[in-house]
């Protein structure tokens, strides 16, 4: 393995395109996919975007998504192809021409004609590719971009037309005439789902208007009310509620007569020019009015009225009469609605049964496509209805019919797309039956699929598709997939093409392009012969959710090519999108694969939530409220941006605040401490490689055994981690995978690598340093391989190092299977243990803490309280050194007997408790809290009790300890903590046995201090000297000589005394500290130097100095590394030095005429 830099120098966004020229260098993924295709298929359907704007980060949410799942069911034995397709048609691209070319209505585009305007649109559909590429490719995420399809393309189109052949001959299609969203800024209609994505709260015109009664003896008019002034001039009816009560009543100051629902008379303008003021509490209206008099809605049917306007008057012998129906309400109004039928559904449906308007395309419709009133309206001709709302209110006023105008704020649905305000408007359009004919297949089929999360299934998809209604497919546009029906003029002839080949056959023309501009102009002749002429083309062509909804089918080219492959595996496996795709795609998948196959179009489906700017609202570039994608990605890397937006409620389906400094937090939280552990463990096999003199090769799993109980509570943790980790992917819930790896790499950093320092650091022995390496390496790789699908560069980088360890390991950690399960590696009893070892040092720090006793301060005794008998022996076995050590405290007693130092208290927990127990939780709560000890002791044995006729169990009742301090003992002397499960005691009296403990410590705590300091690795090998500066020499030497085998154990050599330190050596930092427990001393830091024994080396030469001092300069200025592989050659210890000039040939015998460091000296004189 290479050796590897401080994290602070370890750029991830660098690393990252690094590992970006390495995939592409191994063409990594194209080889991922040709070593699993014989593998059983894994089919992710990925629903096309469309590439005329560029991605933001909800596009990298769903494609992380998409990347996680197909990655982790890659590694578990499966082919996953990987396609990106690309939405092309419909108004997003339409929209973009028409503002390129300033157009503003309909007949604008057929003046251009068809073709030159398709073409524009063409020329558009790819404007972003490359940027979608660089971003989808930049955020990790493997996906075909060179084999993709497009919704534009002639194999793509050619299945759309198949899957509408396939709903027409099922008798699933039908043309209808009715009132539909309509979006005056695309001059098209939409669908009841896509009228119900943009509602605002806006402010529009009410206004109540008189129609008087033709025939009355008082004069009287009805009283309609309106907040669509513009649909006025189209009045043909009025309809009332047959079952409502209705009131004639006069105006006590102007004798004007109304009639009105008698629940609404208070909604009638009250007689403000009255002199009497109205009594307090009393009703304004009720004091204008006289009832005059008083009859049901039903007696109200037939009566003639007198139009507004003049504009219909050629149904004056079917229209402007009273109809009854029940959707008239009495929450608003007057009771009364004004019906227009060409422009409310309620309105077009009434006035058909009716009979005031006839079934079909002659109604007369007013508005243009543009939303401009046609000629009929002639005071009104060619104005924008909602612009000519104020000019027809002022025309009522005129007439003498406005009874009250007024603003009303309410929630009004505004097109998606153009963001213009909708009208509803009546055209002819092709449905899909939906309502009658596949609701309940539609409902059942819901059921069949898995949803994460399943509250958005059961509840907001549930209601959607109970609630469907017939699908629109049609769109009066251009650029699109033509609907394949061909029409003969009197309407009696319909062929619906299923194919090209059908087309061409029937048409006698080959056909190289779908496209309107090119198969428009193509007929068919008539099957009953050729006086009935020839059969066209309808002009709509279908809303593109149409074509989306087909895209399982379509990107295939199904059925007319890999039939076998869809066939056998159908439905897919998987798709994932926003919340907004309820009544999108996931809508339309599901529609239109009950009415082909009876089935969904998907298996498992995960649902995201939206990405909003930091401060709430929806990114926007024009609020220039949030940071572009890849500026965060080349700041802090993909991996970083991935695991932020995964580990977030976003993938619950919930909305989520995009924060900058959140995914700075994943690289400080999760990626700098994983990579802590990984240079620890490289840094540490590259020392031991050098001591001795050969690679570091680590033990494999199979063979490894350790009788360490860390060695052994890690290896089960990783295993826990894989069991967990292939638990959750396998049930698609994402976001649980990042909270349980960061406590996994909390363990390892915090616990693992923490604890074993020592050991990792070679200070137990090489055998023993080997086992632990091994260990933390193999653990390592299993967590890289399990967390390759959520972060690919950042495994990727540790891989190609570690796998430099083994020979025969594959060239990517992405062509490594998922880790398995090792069976009978998982020791819960181990993982418990160690979970509450770590839960006794934070109980007992935290009572450090409390009585401001630094770690540093050596304690006497800790005691620990627990019933657990296996738990109290590996605590005072197994784990007794890592307690004592952590905790600086010198013996452990445990203890079985919960009550000898605590007493037992029994807390109700109100918040599980409450709901479940209603009226009876007062009596409950009040017998828990009365539970004996030995109640409390038996509950804890039985983990369960029955308490008022209701059985509790161990969640429902917080068993509290309560600690009992020992007679004759103050506070500050004993002190306890517990978390209700162990109870933690910590004698805290002061013990000058300890002191020497204490100042070694400190000793030790400044010498690591200054090594940090001083920019050492902790590889580099130094020696460290220690001078005292107390004219009493004697209190530090007996502490250096009491605590020699710590301060050894922990710096990892011995501490030297600076009167033996060379003249020759290289001080690298020294540093002088006072009053540390009452003793200054001076800390030095310098290269190993050699210690010569001048005598020994003077007798080599009898006694000539110069020749003594020719040898020692040669030896100084040898590489010490270099000279230590001399003397191991020489049998250990001998070399001949025949090379240095005008100097005998003499044999230099290690530990007799030199040592290779003043440690070995020190050891050395110390042994003998």
């Amino acid at each position: 393995m290479e050796v590897v830099g401080e994290g602070k120098e370890f750029s991830f966004p660098r690393e990252e395109e690094k590992v970006l020229s390495f995939w592409n260098q191994i063409d990594a993924f194209k080889t991922q996919l040709k070593r699993t295709e014989h593998l059983p298929e894994y089919i992710f359907y990925d629903g096309p975007p469309f590439a005329t704007g560029l991605p933001h980060y909800g596009h990298i949410l769903a494609g992380t998504i998409k990347d996680i799942v197909t990655r982790y069911q890659t590694m578990t034995g499966h082919h996953v192809t990987r396609r990106f397709g690309w939405d092309c048609h419909g108004l997003p691209v339409e929209q973009l021409i028409e503002k390129k070319l300033g157009i503003e209505r309909r007949a604008q585009v057929l003046q251009m004609g068809i073709d030159k305007y398709n073409e524009e649109c063409r020329s558009v559909v790819t404007r972003y590719v490359e940027e979608w590429e660089k971003v989808i490719t930049r955020s990790g995420r493997w996906i075909d971009f060179k084999n993709d399809y497009k919704t534009m393309d002639l194999p793509f189109m050619e299945s759309v037309w198949w899957v509408f052949a396939q709903l027409f001959d099922k008798n699933l299609v039908y043309k209808g005439f009715k009132v539909m969203p309509y979006s005056t800024g695309l001059k098209t209609q939409l669908s009841n789902s896509e009228a119900g994505l943009n509602y605002k709260d806006v402010s529009d015109p009410e206004i109540m208007v008189t129609f008087p009664v033709i025939g009355d003896q008082d004069n009287a008019a009805f009283v309609a009310w309106t907040t669509t002034p513009w649909t006025l001039p189209s009045n043909l009816a009025l309809c009332v509620n047959p079952n409502f009560v209705y009131l004639k009543v006069r105006n006590k100051h102007n004798g004007r007569v109304y009639v009105v629902a008698e629940s609404r008379l208070s909604a009638l303008p009250a007689d403000t020019k009255k002199s009497n003021p109205k009594p307090k509490g009393g009703d304004s209206a009720a004091d204008s009015y006289q009832v005059l008099e008083k009859f049901d809605g039903a007696s109200l049917v037939g009566k003639k009225y007198e139009p507004l306007f003049d504009y219909f008057s050629d149904f004056s012998c079917v229209a402007f009469r009273v109809v009854a129906d029940d959707y008239v309400t009495d929450d608003s109004g007057t009771g009364i609605v004004h019906c227009a039928p060409a422009f409310g559904e309620d309105d077009y449906r009434v006035c058909l049964e009716n009979k005031i308007v006839e079934q079909g395309e002659n109604l007369v419709v007013a508005v243009d496509e543009d939303g401009l009133f046609t000629e009929r309206i002639t005071h009104f001709f060619g104005r924008y209805v909602k612009d000519a709302d104020k000019d027809i209110i002022e025309a009522v006023k005129t007439k003498g019919r406005l009874v009250k105008t007024g603003s009303f704020t309410h929630s009004y649905p505004f097109c998606y797309r153009s963001d213009t305000p909708l009208i509803y408007r009546a055209l002819p359009c092709w449905f899909v039956r939906v309502e009658d004919q596949l609701k309940e297949q539609l409902l059942e089929n819901n059921e069949q699929t898995y949803w994460v999360p399943d509250h958005v299934k059961d509840k907001r998809f549930h209601n959607w598709l109970e609630n469907a209604r017939d699908w629109c497919i049609s769109r009066s546009r251009f650029w699109g997939t033509p609907l394949p029906i061909w029409i003969s003029d009197d309407g009696e002839e319909v062929v619906v093409m299923d194919s090209v080949e059908k087309l061409e056959k029937l048409s006698g023309v080959k056909v190289f392009d779908l496209h309107r501009h090119h198969i428009d102009q193509i007929t068919i002749p008539s099957s009953r012969g050729p006086e009935f002429g020839v059969l066209r083309r309808v002009e709509d062509v279908f809303d593109c959710w149409f074509e989306s909804g087909s895209m399982p089918y379509a990107y295939i080219h199904y059925p007319f090519e890999n039939k076998e492959l869809f066939e056998s595996n159908f439905p897919g496996h998987f798709v994932a999108e926003g919340l907004d795709q309820t009544r999108g795609w996931f809508y339309t998948l599901m529609v239109l694969s009950t009415a082909l196959f009876g089935k969904p179009a998907f298996r498992n489906l995960i649902c995201n939530g939206l990405v909003l700017a930091e401060d709430g609202k929806k990114m926007s570039k024009s609020l220039d409220n949030y940071p572009p994608p890849l500026e965060v990605i080349d700041e802090y890397g993909a991996d970083a941006v991935r695991l932020y937006l995964i580990n977030s409620p976003i993938v619950r389906a919930e909305p989520l605040r995009f924060r900058k400094e959140g995914v700075l937090g994943v690289v400080k939280d999760v990626f700098l401490p994983w990579y802590n552990a990984y240079r620890f463990l490289v840094q540490n096999a590259k020392r031991l490689e050098i001591e001795v003199s050969g690679p570091f090769v680590p033990t494999d799993l199979a063979t490894l055994r350790s009788s360490n109980v860390l060695d052994q509570w890690i290896y089960s943790a990783t295993q826990s981690l894989v069991c967990f980790v292939r638990q959750e992917m396998d049930g698609y819930r994402l976001y649980t995978v990042v909270p349980y790896l960061l406590k996994f790499l909390d363990n390892l950093t915090n616990i693992y690598v923490r604890f074993n320092r020592k050991r990792l650091k070679g200070r137990t022995g090489e055998d023993d340093c080997h086992i632990a390496l091994s260990t933390l390496y193999n653990v390592l790789l299993t967590s890289c391989k399990v967390m390759t699908p959520f972060t690919p560069f950042f495994t990727e980088t540790l891989y190609q190092n570690l796998r430099k360890a083994c020979e025969g390991s594959e060239e990517s950690i992405h062509y490594c299977s998922f880790p398995e399960e090792a069976e009978g590696t998982r020791v819960e009893r181990i993982e418990q243990s160690v979970t509450r070892m770590m839960t006794i040092i934070d109980l007992a720090r935290n009572i450090r803490e409390r009585h401001k006793l630094p770690l540093k301060t050596p304690l006497k005794e800790i005691t620990v309280v627990h019933p657990d008998a296996e738990f109290l022996d590996d605590i005072t076995g197994k784990l007794k050194e890592y307690v004592l050590e952590e905790l600086n405290v010198r013996s452990l007693v445990p203890c079985n007997d919960t009550l000898k130092y605590a007493s037992l208290k029994a807390e109700p927990d109100f918040s599980v408790l409450g709901k479940r127990l209603g009226k009876s939780m007062r009596l409950v709560a009040k017998e828990v809290k009365e539970m004996s000890q030995q109640d409390i002791l038996r509950f804890e044995e039985t983990r369960k009790v029955t308490i008022a006729g209701h059985t509790l169990e161990l969640t429902d009742i917080k068993i509290v300890r309560v600690f009992k301090r020992p007679d004759g003992l103050k506070d500050t002397e004993i002190d306890a903590n517990g978390d209700g499960d162990v109870l933690v005691i910590l004698n805290l009296q002061p013990d000058d046995s300890l002191y020497e403990a204490g100042v070694a410590r400190e000793i030790v705590n400044r010498i690591q201090k200054l090594r940090k300091k001083s920019g050492l690795e902790p590889t580099d090998v130094v020696e460290v000297y220690i001078e005292s500066l107390d004219k009493d020499e004697s209190a530090l030497q007996q502490v250096l000589c009491s605590q020699e085998q710590y301060i050894k154990d922990t710096i990892g050599s011995s501490l030297l005394p600076s009167t033996l330190m060379p003249s020759h050596a290289v001080i690298l930092s020294d540093e002088s500290f006072q009053n540390v427990s009452k003793l200054s001393f001076k800390i030095s830091l310098a290269r190993p130097a050699l210690k010569f024994n001048e005598d020994a080396i003077l007798a080599l030469f009898s006694g000539d100095e110069k020749f003594a001092r020719g040898l020692q300069a040669y030896l100084l200025s040898r590489d010490q590394s270099n000279l230590k592989s001399e003397f191991q050659q020489g049998n250990g210890k001998i070399i001949t030095l025949s090379c240095i000039e005008k100097l005998p040939v003499v044999s230099v015998v290690l530990g007799d005429h030199l040592h290779l460091t003043v440690g070995d000296y020190l050891l050395s004189t110390s042994n003998s």
